[in-house]
């Protein structure tokens, strides 16, 4: 059985699970959900995830939904292939852990903000952004990438913005 992905390509956790399956060469299929049209708040979608959001991943007899979640078991499922992804020592998979909970908890809140200002938001309701919703968020993110940036001027970033399959999951769904 094919793996599955209920989600939209330009949504950024549809996208961390894209390239967690790229990374480990797990074959899959997206199955495209129209954000614009509500599919994900339709009854059918909302039996794959309750809180009517994208990305729904299907491998055999488990359906998961949260892209970290995901990504936890796509890294654990195909350890043995593809790139390793969460550690093998416990230290390692603590790092990953700690990483994984800083982007969950200050850079997706912010970034997510701003996404909805800056894009979807004209893309979905025709309007321009809030200013001063964006003006408020922008200072905070700047917070989160002066740390991310100290941590990662090391070329993790380099490292890991240069593999393939972050090339192609960021081409994914734009042509």
């Amino acid at each position: 059985m094919v793996v599955k992905v209920y989600g939209f390509p330009l949504s950024g956790a549809t996208r961390n699970v894209i390239a967690a399956l790229y990374e480990k060469g797990v074959e899959f299929e997206l199955v495209m959900v129209d954000l614009k049209a509500g599919v994900q708040k339709q009854p059918e979608h909302l039996k794959l995830q309750p809180f009517g959001k994208v990305p729904v991943y299907q491998d055999g007899e488990i359906t998961l939904f949260e892209s970290r979640a995901i990504n936890r078991f796509i890294a654990t499922k195909y350890e043995g292939q593809g790139t390793p992804l969460y550690g093998k020592t416990p230290t390692e998979k603590a790092l990953v852990e700690q990483w994984m909970e800083v982007e969950g908890q200050n850079y997706h809140p912010v970034i997510t903000a701003l996404n909805y200002q800056l894009l979807v938001k004209k893309i979905f309701t025709g309007e321009g952004p809030d200013e001063a919703a964006v003006a408020a968020d922008v200072p905070k993110l700047n917070a989160v990438l002066d740390i991310y940036e100290a941590r990662l001027t090391e070329t993790w970033w380099r490292d890991i913005s240069s593999r393939p399959s972050w090339q192609k999951t960021i081409t994914y769904g734009s042509s």
